[in-house]
């Protein structure tokens, strides 16, 4: 759950939407992020971030008055809490699991783009790892015991499907099933069987059509596409590990270790960022960093930082350098190419190459 700083007239902005609507159970407030632009694994989780609220969460909220809680940055009515059975701790999204309890029992929710709350990115690969894990873990949790009580819920079919098939299967699962064993297993296997083939809408345009798709709503990210696609491709190996363990509640289901961040979203280290972003615009919801110039940050002590490596990781860059060799010798062009790429994304990965080194 990221550390989140609201604005002064955050109350003033969510609250009044609770006046004369008893239906509504919870009023969400969308993220920024105040170090997006802090190195490239940033950058990157920006353009995920952007999608997931400003299509995800909207579209949602628009047509169905339903979207998963963030955990922070949002107002519950109390008694939509207490009607949906408050907070358990069965699975490591508490969040999420309150939200869907409360869509089941009739409660409907808002979303708004327009107020913002600052949050903070991790800027190490090994904290962005951990948090992917048991975000893609935990909602298999949630399927699990929930998908009995969808089904016998009061709830419209519409609603059903939506939440059995687009809020739980595709994202969290059809999608990283699809990336993982497309293009980290069968394509590079491919290259060592001359008699298999796969036509390149299957290689190239779906997947280019997805990452142009996911990029729209942050149009400063365009110039980072093609990363962020091969590096997608390289976060599916977590995430499809993390869905099998929480869809067979294996080992590491369970597993929660607290993102790692540098506290840039606290109002001291909001100092720091008045001199690197004066030209930004802001809406009114956004926090003044102004306000909080007179405080000044309590300076760190430096500590040695080391990178880790990670096996699963290298196997596979191993996988595609290899079959992007063999791709080359059989001059088939277009393999060659997103194999190379994509074979670098997953060395550079492996050896902790991307975002900040841990303590």
């Amino acid at each position: 759950m990221p550390i989140s700083s609201r604005a002064p007239d955050f109350l003033k902005r969510t609250i009044p939407h609770f006046k004369n609507n008893e239906e509504l159970g919870l009023v969400q407030a969308r993220w920024s992020f105040v170090n997006k632009d802090e190195n490239l694994l940033t950058r990157l989780q920006n353009i995920n971030l952007c999608f997931h609220f400003e299509v995800e969460q909207q579209v949602n909220g628009v047509f169905l008055n339903f979207f998963g809680f963030n955990g922070t940055a949002g107002v519950w009515r109390i008694k939509a809490l207490e009607d949906a059975g408050g907070w358990l701790e069965r699975t490591t999204v508490e969040d999420m699991d309150i939200a869907v309890r409360a869509h089941l029992k009739g409660w409907k929710f808002i979303f708004l783009n327009d107020v913002e709350c600052q949050c903070e990115l991790p800027e190490s690969y090994e904290a962005y790892r951990k948090q992917q894990h048991r975000w893609h873990s935990g909602p298999m949790q949630l399927f699990r015991l929930c998908l009995p009580d969808i089904i016998r819920s009061k709830i419209g079919f519409w609603k059903k499907s939506n939440l059995i098939f687009l809020f739980f299967l595709l994202r969290k699962l059809i999608l990283p099933f699809y990336s993982f064993t497309l293009f980290c297993i069968i394509l590079p296997m491919t290259m060592f069987v001359p008699e298999a083939e796969l036509p390149a809408w299957i290689v190239c345009y779906i997947p280019a059509t997805m990452s142009f798709l996911n990029i729209l709503p942050a149009p400063r990210s365009f110039p980072f596409i093609v990363p962020y696609l091969l590096f997608e491709n390289t976060m599916s190996v977590t995430k499809f590990n993390a869905m099998i363990s929480g869809l067979f509640q294996l080992g590491s289901a369970y597993e929660w270790v607290v993102t790692k961040k540098s506290g840039r979203s606290s109002e001291g280290d909001l100092y720091s960022l008045v001199e690197k972003e004066p030209q930004q615009q802001r809406g009114a919801s956004a926090p003044d960093l102004e306000a909080v110039v007179e405080l000044e940050p309590q300076p760190k002590k430096s500590k040695k930082k080391h990178n880790r490596i990670y096996r699963k990781e290298l196997a596979l860059a191993f996988l595609l350098l290899t079959a992007s060799a063999r791709s080359l010798l059989s001059a088939q062009g277009i393999h060659f190419y997103f194999l190379l790429f994509q074979g670098i994304s997953f060395l550079l990965v492996g050896l902790d190459l991307i975002g900040e080194q841990i303590e």
